[in-house]
């Protein structure tokens, strides 16, 4: 199977959209118009990128990626990454290790000095960031706002 990683264009929509279900299966579908209008705020906002991964020419997975500048560590930046997912029949055949390695080499290009995530509290998840070389290093918290 073919691997291939690269930033998400605006005719990914759909299949990011189908890939996001598997992710939040209990999540309502976006109106179309809606998911429109937010896919093109998300591409034309600076320093962002959706990293889809291609198995064989089929979007199997997708990163999203955000370059945040920052005033510490010497003027260096963050790259985040957040919505991590891999369609169910491509998991474990190495889609998600080309997605994080493509997402830590995008910080790096950025000239990120770290990238971070919060992972979901499964065991198999972190077993997965762990083997992708990333540490669980702190502590996170969140606040969900209605």
């Amino acid at each position: 199977m073919k691997i291939t990683v690269r930033a998400a264009d605006a005719a990914d929509l759909s299949a990011l959209l189908a890939l996001y279900s598997e992710l939040n299966p209990d999540d309502a579908p976006l109106p179309h118009a809606t998911a429109e209008v937010v896919w093109a705020a998300i591409r034309g906002q600076q320093g962002r990128t959706v990293l889809v991964a291609e198995a064989d020419g089929v979007v199997a997975g997708a990163a999203d990626c955000v370059v945040m500048p920052n005033l510490t560590r010497g003027g260096r930046a963050i790259l985040f990454v957040e919505n991590v997912v891999v369609a169910g029949q491509f998991q474990r055949r190495g889609v998600g290790r080309q997605l994080m390695e493509a997402a830590v080499l995008l910080g790096e290009s950025a000239g990120c000095y770290k990238v971070q995530l919060l992972a979901a509290d499964d065991a198999y998840v972190h077993r997965f960031y762990e083997a992708c070389g990333f540490g669980a290093l702190a502590q996170g918290f969140r606040r969900y706002v209605q």
